[in-house]
């Protein structure tokens, strides 16, 4: 904590500082939004409309899942839970604003990410293209990149602690 005197005419300014990395809460605030709102879009898009997901991911004309094999319904549709489930993880953590719950989350999204990336890597299917390759690849890369960077950005301090609000110390003035 650091503490600013300053001396007016009737008194003293005081105003303390602490020790937080705002830059830090506010890097790792963005990065669970990001998780947390294209998981849920996705889930819930998996969930509703699992026909549409299926054909139709990852959106604007690409086409991602369904040059992948044949339409399971079962599979798409816990491809959905599964993102809803690490949407709502990760929202809370955004929520709730504890460092040691971003961690969490961030952990999930690195063990979830690295075996779905290494899938992606050496399992090209015939029908997409190379720019769709790469594209997917570098969706895929991003869930444990941010995870990853949710483990190393978090705070050490738990929550966020708002800097109190300085103050006057008056002194009585002598007569």
């Amino acid at each position: 904590m650091r503490i600013s005197l300053r001396g007016t005419g009737d008194g003293v300014h005081v105003r303390m500082r602490l020790e937080m990395n705002r830059r830090r809460w506010v890097a790792l605030w963005i990065m669970l939004g990001i998780l947390a709102a294209q998981a849920i879009i996705i889930g819930l898009w998996a969930i509703f409309g699992p026909m549409s997901f299926y054909d139709n991911f990852p959106g604007f004309g690409v086409h991602w899942v369904s040059v992948d094999g044949p339409y399971n319904h079962h599979l798409t549709g816990d491809v959905g839970a599964f993102f809803l489930a690490m949407g709502v993880m990760t929202a809370a953590a955004l929520w709730f604003r504890d460092s040691v719950v971003a961690r969490i989350a961030g952990l999930g999204w690195v063990v979830f990410g690295v075996p779905h990336f290494i899938y992606h890597l050496f399992h090209r299917p015939a029908d997409l293209g190379t720019t769709s390759f790469v594209c997917s690849l570098i969706g895929a890369l991003a869930l444990p990149a941010l995870g990853l960077a949710c483990l190393l950005v978090a705070p050490r301090e738990r929550i966020p602690v708002p800097e109190p609000a300085p103050f006057t110390l008056r002194f009585p003035r002598r007569r």
